[in-house]
This record gives structure tokens, C-alpha cells and sequence, in this order.
């Protein structure tokens, strides 16, 4: 970021006058001090960029000052002023850690020179750190993004293609399917990473406020607006904003949006200037836009503008031999967060994982976990430890249906195995629903294949060879 605010401190009135004079022709806002006990309430009171310091100051020494400045506000450049162009003032002020040393009465043009200096020092730190914490952001983005399933290959697919252009995106998705995690893949593997990523939910703002939120707005321009805001697109300017739950966005308002897009510029509310942005909009939702788009309730013009390259998210349901990979995940998370000392999960506490239906997906998992950690007794997660899912379980055993029960316990059995990997799955399963539906049906007939053959609507002969084929034997019955 570029300088902008200064700390003048000296005793003399003249030279805070000419600084101030100076620095303020250069578009910095400039804040005086007369002493060091007045510079410090300053410095507690507002974030300074620069601050120019003399040395000698009837309270507090300026290098004394220089000192604690050092641990207060490690950030801050310093320039030591000084009328005494002695070898160990300025030796003794670069030791301790100033920016540079200028003597009185000092040339403005070198003022300049030096200010124009720590403003491109000030603008390589910014550059530095900013892309410091893009790729500390990108890596932990990339860490909690779990998932080794087909669906999840096709969506890592559909992120290598999004992020090497500027494309927009709309990612669709039930709620809590892990839509902002990838959006911020999008932008971390983009062209765009270090500048900001700036994230919206169209859906928590009342709608009466979302345009401001967004574009921002003058001083004036309605009630309550005592000074200019600016709003989420020019602060993601350069880099990318996601605007989720995109489908609660009213009309009119879409309306606007259909014009940043097509015309890459903005008005803030109460304004009329036009300001040029260069943002990357990526999009999300829960709903069905085609749908809404039907009814009259989603621009279609604005859908097609979104949905150049849509990345649908999978259900959990529809990953379910990801759970166990984001049970891990989920409680070495907890392990951090909250101190627990949970190491794994039992098989019979992961299999009911797997089997349920998780409707409030990776969000209802992961509190889920959480809450089990917190509230476990030993460093093993048991279905005790899952008591909400053990009723669940229990009344989809009663109430659900016969086709519901065997999708369920298919999920967890298939969630164990890389079903990539096997080539007769279609067999394999068959085999295993035949044998136990054949062996209780010969049990209901106490072994009579003739009356078992007529309930399961085959023919005997059949029923005879799938018998030889899946290794099941009864004992002859004279009803034979």
C-alpha cells in the first residue's frame, strides 16, 4: 500500500509548519506533535505510515522514542531529524533502527527525494507480504479441500481449466457442499493470486443495503451516509470477488451486476462517475437458477453471463467413501482448535458415518466431528459418541423403505473400496443381494425349492443353478 498518512515530531512550530506544508503538497494527510508525550497519544490513536522524529525534544529523547517505537509499532518507517550533523547521532540513530537521518535546516527537494524513496520501500514490504499471505492463504484453500472420489476428480479437472483463465464461474452446489473453498481455489491458482479475494453473501444482506455493500456509496447520498464507502468491487479490484447465494440477489439489482460485467466499471450510490474496476467474478448457489430463471425470478441474461463454466459440487451422499478422509481431516481440526486429544475413529463409528445421508453435508460432518471430540470420553470416536445419528439410523430402520435401507448400507460398503479400480461391480453386488434373499426365502419354504421358486418368481431350474453358483445348500425336504 502506498504511504499515506505521516507523524511529524518536533518542538520547533517552523518545521512542523514546513513539513507539514510539504508533505501535504505530495497528497499525504499529516498529523503534528509538538513532543514525544503527544507523539505517543498519536500513535496510539491512528496507523501511520511514516514519522519524522527529532532527536532532541524537551520530554523525551527522540531516540529514545526510536526505541520504543521498535517494539510498539514495528512497522513504521522513521526518519530522525536532527540540527546536530554529528558522526554519532546519525550512527546512532541508524543503529537503532531509523529509515534515514536527515540534519537541519534539510532541503525540501531532498525531503522529497527521501519521502518518494520510503514510498516505493513502503510499496515493496506491501507487495511482499501480500503475497506472502496469498500463498499462505492458497496452501491452507488447497489443505482443507479433501476428497479423492471420481466426482471430486472431475471438479479438480473442471478447477485446472477455470483458474488458468479469467473466466467467470458459477459454482452450484447443495448448502454447505464446500462452495467458497473452491472459489478461493479458483482465485489462489489464478493469474489474480496476491491481490485480494473479496467475498459477498448476497443472501445475509437485506437486499435494501446489497447495492451499497457492492458498489459502494457517497457522502450524502442518503440518510446516515456521513462519509464515502467503498464497496466490495473496489476493494477486490485487481483480484476476484465471490458473490454467493448469487440467486437471492433481487432484480433490479441483477440488472446492475449485467452491467459491471459487460462493462467492467462501476457508479457508487449517490455518485455519477464511473470507475473503471478489474475484478473476476466467480458466483455461487444452492438453487436451481434455470428453474428461477423460468419463473421469471433470475435474469436470463445475466445466467448466461455467469454460467460460461459451471462447476457443480457433489452431495456428501454422492461421495460417501470421502468420509473417512474428512472424519480425519476434521478431527486433527478439532485436536488444534479445541485442545481435544482425539486420535481416530472406530470402524463401526466410521461405517455409521458413511451410511448416513447428511443432508446438511460437509458443514453437518465436520460439527458433527467437532462435537464428538469435545464431548468424548477417550481418544477413540465410538457410535456412542454419535447419538443423533444412532436415533437417526434406528428410525430409518423402522420407517424407511426396503429400497432406502439397501442404498444406505450399499453407500457405506462401496465407501471402503476404489470402486474406480473393480471392473464386474454390477456382479459382485448382485451376487451378494441374491444369496441372502434366496437363503431366506428357502428358509420361509424350510428348504422347499419348488415353493421357494414360485415366490421369487423364477424357475425352478434357475433357482437350482443360482443355488450351484452362489454355494448354497439345504437339506432335502420331502415338499421337494
Amino acid at each position: 500500500m502506498p504511504l499515506n498518512q505521516v507523524l511529524v515530531v518536533d518542538d520547533e512550530e517552523s518545521i512542523r509548519w514546513v513539513l507539514s506544508k510539504a508533505l501535504t503538497r505530495q497528497g499525504l494527510k499529516v498529523d503534528l506533535a509538538n513532543c514525544g508525550s503527544s507523539a505517543k497519544k498519536l500513535l496510539k490513536e491512528n496507523n501511520y505510515d511514516l514519522a519524522l522524529i527529532d532527536i532532541k525534544m524537551p520530554d523525551i529523547s527522540g531516540l529514545d522514542l526510536l526505541d520504543e517505537l521498535q517494539t510498539t509499532h514495528p512497522g513504521l518507517s522513521v526518519i530522525m531529524m536532527t540540527a546536530e550533523s554529528s558522526m554519532k547521532n546519525a550512527v546512532e540513530a541508524m543503529k537503532r533502527g531509523a529509515y534515514d537521518y536527515i540534519t537541519k535546516p534539510f532541503d525540501l527537494d531532498a525531503l522529497d527525494g527521501i519521502i518518494l524513496k520510503a514510498q516505493k520501500i513502503a510499496n515493496t514490504h506491501a507487495e511482499v507480504l501480500r503475497l506472502k499471505t496469498a500463498i499462505k492463504d492458497q496452501n491452507k484453500s488447497e489443505r482443507n479441500i479433501i476428497g479423492n472420489s471420481q466426482p471430486m476428480q472431475e471438479v479438480y479437472k473442471l478447477l485446472g481449466k477455470v483458474s488458468a483463465s479469467d473466466i467467470t464461474v458459477l459454482i452450484t452446489g447443495e448448502s454447505g457442499t464446500g462452495k467458497e473453498l473452491i472459489a478461493r481455489a479458483v482465485h489462489f491458482n489464478s493469474k489474480r493470486v496476491g491481490q485480494p479475494f473479496i467475498a459477498l453473501n448476497c443472501a445475509a444482506i437485506p437486499h435494501e443495503l446489497l447495492e451499497s455493500e457492492l458498489f459502494g456509496f457517497e457522502k450524502g447520498a442518503f440518510t446516515g451516509a456521513t462519509e464515502r464507502k467503498i464497496g466490495k468491487f473496489e476493494q477486490a479490484n485487481g483480484g476476484t470477488i465471490f458473490l454467493d447465494e448469487i440467486g437471492d440477489m433481487p432484480l433490479e439489482l441483477q440488472a446492475k451486476l449485467l452491467r459491471v460485467i459487460q462493462e467492467k466499471e462501476i457508479t457508487r450510490t449517490g455518485g455519477n462517475q464511473s470507475i473503471d474496476i478489474d475484478v473476476r467474478i466467480v458466483a455461487a448457489t444452492n438453487q436451481d437458477l434455470e428453474k428461477s430463471v423460468d419463473e421469471k425470478l433470475f435474469r436470463e441474461d445475466l445466467y448466461y453471463r455467469l454460467n460460461v463454466l459451471p462447476i457443480a459440487l457433489p452431495a456428501l451422499r454422492d461421495r460417501a467413501e470421502d468420509i473417512p478422509l474428512l472424519v480425519d481431516f476434521f478431527i486433527r481440526k478439532a485436536n488444534d482448535e479445541f485442545g481435544s486429544e482425539v486420535g481416530s475413529c472406530s470402524d463401526k463409528g466410521m461405517e455409521l458415518l458413511v451410511q448416513n445421508s447428511w443432508p446438511g453435508n460437509i458443514r453437518e460432518l465436520e460439527n458433527t466431528i467437532q462435537r464428538a471430540c469435545l464431548l468424548s470420553q477417550g481418544q477413540v470416536l465410538r457410535t456412542s459418541d454419535f447419538p443423533q445419528l444412532l436415533d437417526n439410523a434406528s428410525a430409518g430402520e423402522e420407517n424407511g423403505s426396503l429400497e432406502a435401507l439397501i442404498e444406505t448400507k450399499l453407500r457405506g460398503s462401496l465407501a471402503k473400496k476404489d470402486i474406480v479400480e473393480i471392473n464386474d461391480l454390477y456382479e459382485m453386488v448382485l451376487h451378494q443381494m441374491e444369496r441372502p434373499l434366496i437363503r431366506i426365502t428357502l428358509d420361509k419354504t424350510r428348504g422347499n425349492q419348488v415353493r421357494a421358486a414360485e415366490i421369487l418368481g423364477i424357475n425352478r431350474n434357475t433357482l437350482r443353478k443360482k443355488m450351484q453358483t452362489l454355494g448354497i445348500v439345504v437339506e432335502k425336504n420331502g415338499g421337494e
